[in-house]
């Protein structure tokens, strides 16, 4: 596997190595041996569809002792995948990194704790499977509104289709976190 730093401390862009022939193709997704950098336990996984191109779904983070790393990938479609520093002590703070993940690609994004994640479809049926290493727990649930302009993210699109919870999240300054 190839692994690769963004300016994010510990948000890792990771390649597997894809074995094909005529009958196809075959991938190791994760292995704790082949990636050190990743250091936790992954406890739970998550598999999403988006029906419409231009589907948006994020930013959403989980608060303390909730937090969640997530190692994510596109597995139908194409998708622009986005980590937002909320760390306060870092120098990153409230900067934030894009990929490009694809069924095509093959390429995935490690988000450490700290981070938040969203991402925007690319193509109709998109399907975004990703681990976490805690589990899901609604009373740490937190969302940033996508258009907060202190972030200023360039999504791509001016009107994403978006989940009420998401078109009615909080300014990460109105956040108490």
């Amino acid at each position: 596997m190839k692994v690769t730093e963004t300016k994010l401390q510990g948000v890792l862009i990771i390649e597997p190595q894809v074995f094909g022939d005529s009958r196809g193709w075959f991938m190791e997704t994760y292995s704790k041996k082949k990636t050190p950098q990743i250091s936790c336990e992954f406890v739970q996984d998550n598999h999403s569809m988006s029906a419409q191109k231009g589907t948006l779904r994020g930013i959403h983070f989980q608060t303390y002792p909730m937090e969640q790393a997530k190692l994510v990938r596109c597995s139908s479609g194409v998708i622009i995948d986005y980590a937002v520093d909320l760390r306060r002590d870092s120098d990153t703070y409230k900067q934030w990194i894009s990929v490009e993940l694809s069924a095509k690609n093959k390429k995935q994004l490690f988000i450490p704790r700290g981070y938040a994640h969203a991402f925007i479809t690319l193509t109709n049926n998109a399907e975004v499977i990703y681990k976490t290493d805690n589990y899901y727990s609604p009373e740490h649930d937190g969302v940033i509104l996508w258009s907060d302009p202190e972030l200023g993210i360039d999504w791509g699109v001016d009107n994403p289709i978006l989940s009420d919870k998401d078109s009615n999240a909080p300014l990460l300054k109105e956040l108490k976190i």
